[in-house]
């Protein structure tokens, strides 16, 4: 079976994309459909919902920036830029700053630091070369960690229910930790009817280390974080490191959430806590139209309608030797105006060859879906070769309306016969480009 690229496969199929939880543990298939928040909003949650982290506030201009560590009422702070990727304390800005997270001195360092990461690109091993635009900085207190764990909170396909995954090795890349040293990570299976019972909860608190005075702490701490799983239809709930301060006191230094998209209509507050300019831009233009639209790497565009099509089209695609450009599902109508804007998106990728057209007219009739084709080929005056497999509905005539139509768009009925010429033609086009 055919994957797609960036681990995005089952969470495009279903739902608008968005970004994927930063934990990849071995042996969990995770529900992957999630919206993900910025940490200074993950810490406002966690204050409300009585669980401590360190003081602090979000700066979106160098000189707030200043304000805020005034306000803090130390000279000991980090500084964070706020971008939705991880490993950012070993990422670099476009302007040649090393690092997102940096301990700081003094209001002066804040607005300093603020100036040269706010309206920057921040690279990371998540981010790609590209980048993350930092639209803002997180500032609070550095507080001291006596010893550090780390624990999220995920829903788990394989079980069909929550999971806590745990490990003493906090504050560390839980990816290495699973690879490296995968019996230092332990994982407790939620009954989702019953919750997570004080028994539960004391027994991970113990067996992270804790000392004995935290331990009831960390159990109403790690409660806590379950109730907000819950209450907000979360698919993650990450805390790394959940500490242990110097003063013997329970602390979450650091939080990245995720929540369910299909439950947007119920958590209208969260998501509109969504920060699309950490998302693809063509991703989050094709949301707006209501299409389920990723990038990937290959040459072959790809448009679609049902999921479960468009998966077998992108597998019949790599079969034959080609490569999908996109994941392009258009849904069941299949309009001309969405055709029109699928089109666009596939061609703003300058490395697509051909496009493959894969449409069941069920709802909508072939002969609508062809003419809507050709009209589109024709406003935008496309060039490169398109290859349409229009079934169902009044097939015939659709075939008819595309070769009548004196365009480069080749109406095959066979799927076989299709994904091979869409291949056939993408090489065809890549050859002559050469010369």
């Amino acid at each position: 079976m055919f994957k797609l690229g960036r681990n995005r496969a089952l969470a495009s199929a279903f739902a608008a994309p968005r970004l994927t939880p930063s934990i990849r543990v071995p042996g969990f298939a995770q529900q992957r459909r999630a919206l993900s928040i910025h940490e200074y909003l993950s810490a406002d949650l966690l204050t409300r919902y009585g669980i401590d982290v360190p003081k602090g506030s979000v700066a979106h201009t160098a000189a707030e920036a200043e304000a805020v560590a005034r306000s803090i009422g130390t000279d000991d702070m980090v500084i964070k830029a706020q971008v939705l990727a991880g490993g950012r304390g070993k990422g670099s800005f476009d302007n040649g700053l090393k690092g997102g997270v940096r301990v700081i001195y003094s209001p002066t360092e804040a607005k300093m630091f603020a100036d040269q990461m706010i309206g920057h690109k921040l690279v990371t091993k998540q981010t790609g070369a590209g980048g993350r635009l930092c639209n803002a900085v997180y500032i609070v207190e550095r507080k001291f960690a006596r010893r550090e764990f780390y624990l999220a909170i995920l829903m788990d396909r394989g079980s069909q229910g929550p999971v806590i995954v745990s490990s003493s090795q906090g504050g560390m890349d839980i990816e290495g930790v699973a690879k490296e040293n995968p019996e230092a990570i332990t994982t407790t299976y939620i009954d989702i009817n019953v919750g997570v019972t004080d028994e539960v909860a004391r027994s991970i608190a113990t067996n992270l280390g804790f000392s004995e005075q935290c331990i009831e702490e960390a159990k109403d701490t790690i409660q806590k974080l379950y109730k907000i799983f819950l209450d907000k239809d979360a698919t993650q709930i990450e805390i790394n490191p959940l500490s242990e301060t110097s003063d013997h006191k329970v602390m979450c230094m650091d939080a990245k959430f995720g929540f369910d998209d299909n439950a947007d209509f119920r958590q209208k507050e969260v998501f509109e806590w969504r920060d699309t300019t950490q998302e693809d831009a063509e991703e989050v233009r094709a949301a707006q139209s209501g299409l389920n639209f990723i990038k990937l790497d290959g040459d072959i565009g790809c448009l679609v309608n049902g999921a479960g099509l468009a998966m077998a089209t992108m597998d019949i695609i790599k079969l034959n030797g080609g490569q999908p450009a996109n994941f392009l599902d258009v849904g069941g109508g299949a309009t001309p105006a969405a055709i029109k804007e699928a089109f666009e998106l596939i061609t703003s990728d300058q490395k697509v060859t051909a496009i493959f057209v894969n449409i069941f007219g069920g709802i909508v009739r072939c002969d609508a879906i062809a003419n809507g084709l050709i009209q589109t080929v024709k406003t935008l005056n496309l060039k490169i070769p398109i290859i349409a497999r229009l079934q169902g509905t009044n097939m015939e005539q659709a075939h008819q309306i595309i070769n009548d139509s004196g365009l480069k768009i080749f109406s095959i009925d066979d799927l076989q016969n299709a994904a091979e010429k869409a291949v056939q033609l993408s090489k065809v086009v890549k050859m002559a480009s050469v010369y």
